[in-house]
């Protein structure tokens, strides 16, 4: 079974009696040992599968390991593996062990733009102060929940005037967020920790259903993460954690890649395995990556290699200003793929930020080249579908005020802003939610009796359909109520053309089939527990998880970040914009955290098989002035015998504009045969 693997590969996998960091460079295989493991646990150890525990970061690292699993042994063996996000994970924890944490069932899960809601809300009512701090404060908070802070240690570690803002904002928000009877993000972690942490018979039951754990990209753990997986593993140390320090690129969600040697001082029996042996890209590429990451400090030392040969050189383009360089970009782009007969997948284009991708799409689409941007609206990012997600929302939890406000009035119910106004004020005076509100006497005294008609109707409405999905079957209730509130009607009418409506009543319909697949796969329901709230729960953080995780496996070409394309890999890849100040950015610059960018361009050289191009300007427009760009300090540390520099972008060639036009000539014959 381990035979495909090399000498370090197979030490990694059949090592089990201790526990085990395994150094993985960048593409050196990591998914194939934590996959080949699992295997080797259950066939070669007799481990039953329903004790192991593989935890990794993104939904479709998830789905990639399940489906490896499934390759490598029969189906019937893995029966009971769980292979989750952390988030999952924690999502379990807290559904299972929801009366600890003074929950109830059906509790909905805050995702960024209902937790920032929420603070705006709460920062106008209590101190009206402006939105230019509101993104700070939620991220100040997201930062104490990773670091297991509680309101009253936020409180009383306020240094200044916008901490103690901030910690007041905190308890404020946790306190509405459990009359919501809701967790955020964040929670997903932090409840589970501070849970095992304070009750010990909670704990040994969940470290009984863990005989051994793996945990992905350790590298992007942060510190509740970090005491998640040490309590889950407790004494026995049964554990294999793969990361690579040397592509930590998410401090700024606070990822700490010193958990990889806070592991020895935790687990002093630790093994360290290095993967060093790299499968993607040629042996001047990983040269010239190994060169660039020595300049930053280290936690281990590990130095990539490959038997793919050398390769060619790797080119840097330096252009007059950005447009001329996105036309270079482009131009180089389609002369390669039409005189190699390549795909359009096989490209790449690489960015430190979301803005540089608009001069090259305009130069893409003039030349009509197919493209992707990573990153765009993602499936639960659309209005149709949060609304439609919102309804499920308040069918399972009447005291999710933000999905009661989100559907009250759509469609329309001439349920007017005056009238929610007021409902809100006696919610909050009784600490009931708008829902529990609609129903008590003591409304009738504060609305007008048709505005009452009207909110009382659509409760009365939620709660029958709510009864219904328990009595029949609730994917065909959820079609009547979509039907009932006559959601196409509305569609057609918010949308600029029947085309636009048609595609976007389509997606609620894809919602719907998931719905009901997702239905018929509830195998893991604790005893009693609702199978529709746990669908619901599940679409929920599937929402959070997947918003820059839309796959796409059509031949265009893929434009991304360069954070985006960390695990990606392709043939041929343009990292643009090698200039001080945009990689490294200003941000960092000034900040002094150079090391996280020099580990960013790393990860974008590293993406890169047979070739590799960095392109910057020589100038760049910035707020309407033209500003003179100074290369990259990245570009002074890679090996200068390995670079192929090409001019300062004054003019191109003859040479390279009569192969442009050729190249522009052959592509048009393309095009009309």
């Amino acid at each position: 079974m381990t035979s495909k693997l090399n000498p370090k590969q197979q030490q990694a996998v059949k090592n089990i009696s201790s526990p085990l960091l395994v150094l993985a460079g960048a593409g050196s295989g990591k998914t194939s040992v934590i996959t080949q493991k699992i295997a080797y646990l259950v066939e070669n150890c007799q481990m039953p599968a329903h004790k192991i525990m593989a935890v990794t970061f993104t939904n479709k690292a998830a789905r990639e390991m399940k489906e490896r699993v499934n390759n490598i042994i029969p189906r019937k063996s893995t029966r009971g593996l769980t292979i989750s996000t952390f988030h999952n994970l924690g999502l379990n924890i807290i559904r299972r062990e929801h009366r600890h944490l003074g929950l109830k069932p059906g509790f909905s899960i805050f995702d960024s733009q209902d937790s920032l809601a929420l603070i705006k809300d709460l920062m106008q009512r209590e101190s009206g102060d402006e939105n230019a701090i509101i993104d700070s404060i939620q991220h100040t908070i997201s930062n104490w929940k990773n670091d297991l802070l509680s309101p009253q240690q936020a409180l009383s570690y306020a240094t200044d005037d916008s901490e103690l803002l901030a910690a007041r904002v905190y308890a404020a928000y946790n306190r509405l967020l459990r009359a919501y009877n809701a967790v955020d993000f964040d929670d997903l972690i932090l409840l589970p920790t501070n849970l095992f942490l304070e009750q010990k018979e909670i704990l040994d039951k969940w470290q009984n259903k863990v005989h051994y754990l793996l945990v992905d990209e350790y590298q992007d753990t942060n510190h509740s993460q970090y005491l998640l997986i040490k309590l889950l593993v407790g004494v026995k140390a049964s554990f294999t954690v793969v990361g690579d320090d040397d592509q930590s690129i998410y401090a700024w969600r606070g990822a700490n890649p010193e958990n990889l040697t806070q592991l020895k001082t935790d687990f002093p029996k630790l093994e360290v395995v290095m993967l060093e042996q790299n499968y993607r890209s040629s042996g001047r590429i990983l040269k010239a990556a190994n060169q660039l990451i020595s300049n930053n400090p280290h936690l281990f030392d590990k130095t990539l290699w490959c038997d793919r040969g050398f390769g060619d050189p790797i080119r840097i383009v330096r252009q007059k200003n950005e447009d001329k360089e996105a036309d270079f970009v482009v131009h180089d782009l389609m002369t390669h793929k039409l005189q190699k007969g390549l795909a359009w997948n096989d490209f790449a284009i690489l960015y430190r930020g979301n803005f540089q991708s608009r001069i090259i799409e305009l130069k893409l689409q003039a030349l009509s080249v197919p493209y992707k941007v990573s990153g765009g609206t993602a499936f639960f990012s659309r209005s149709e579908i949060k609304d439609i997600m919102a309804y499920l929302r308040l069918l399972i939890n009447r005291d999710d005020d933000n999905a009661f406000l989100r559907i009250v009035n759509t469609p329309r119910r001439e349920i007017g802003i005056s009238t929610l106004e007021k409902l809100g004020e006696y919610a909050s005076g009784r600490q009931i939610s708008l829902f529990a509100a609609t129903q008590e006497l003591g409304i009738e005294s504060i609305l007008p009796k048709r505005n009452l008609e009207k909110v009382r109707e659509f409760s009365q409405w939620i709660t029958d359909i709510s009864q219904l999905c328990r009595e029949r079957s609730p994917t065909a209730v959820i079609k009547q109520m979509i039907q009932e509130i006559d959601y196409p009607g509305w569609l057609s009418d918010q949308s600029n053309s029947p085309s636009a409506a048609e595609k976007r009543l389509e997606n609620v319909w894809q919602l719907v089939k998931s719905i009901d697949k997702m239905l018929l796969d509830t195998d893991d329901l604790s005893s009693g527990e609702d199978p529709l709230e746990n669908v619901i729960s599940r679409l929920i953080l599937r929402d959070i998880m997947e918003q820059q995780e839309e796959e796409d496996d059509s031949n265009r070409v893929q434009l991304m970040t360069l954070h985006a394309s960390k695990g990606l890999e392709f043939p041929h890849v343009y990292l643009i914009g090698m200039e001080e100040e945009l990689l490294p950015h200003r941000a960092s610059i000034e900040e002094g955290n150079i090391e996280e960018e020099r580990r960013l361009t790393y990860v974008g050289i590293t993406r890169a098989q047979q070739t590799l191009t960095l392109s910057l300007s020589a100038s760049r427009k910035q707020y309407g002035q033209t500003i003179e760009a100074t290369p990259s300090r990245f570009l002074d540390e890679l090996p200068k015998e390995d670079l192929d520099w090409h001019g300062m972008g004054i003019e191109r060639s003859q040479e390279e504009k009569k192969s442009t036009a050729k190249a522009h000539l052959s592509g048009m014959r393309d095009l009309l045969r």
